[in-house]
């Protein structure tokens, strides 16, 4: 994944999620929804946005990663 210098807001991470959902796991919604019922500093609202972006069209490998990388940063907030 390429950096990005754009600052993702609460609402671009849900929509982006929104829009990604039904490729990813099923027991991760319940992790979203405790998400955005938080507030969260701007560097983890761009790194989820960033695993999220394009996350159907990963190769498996690279959907494998963003997806414990998802896991990690969802459960440790």
């Amino acid at each position: 994944m390429s950096e990005c210098k754009l600052d993702h807001t609460h609402e671009d991470v849900q929509k982006k999620y929104e829009s990604q959902k039904p490729f990813l796991p099923e027991d991760m919604v319940p992790l979203f929804e405790a998400f955005f019922a938080k507030e969260h500093t701007q560097d983890i609202l761009n790194e989820v946005f960033h695993l999220l972006k394009k996350y159907d069209l990963a190769s498996k490998e690279e959907k494998g990663e963003r997806t414990s990388r998802l896991y990690m940063v969802l459960r440790n907030l």
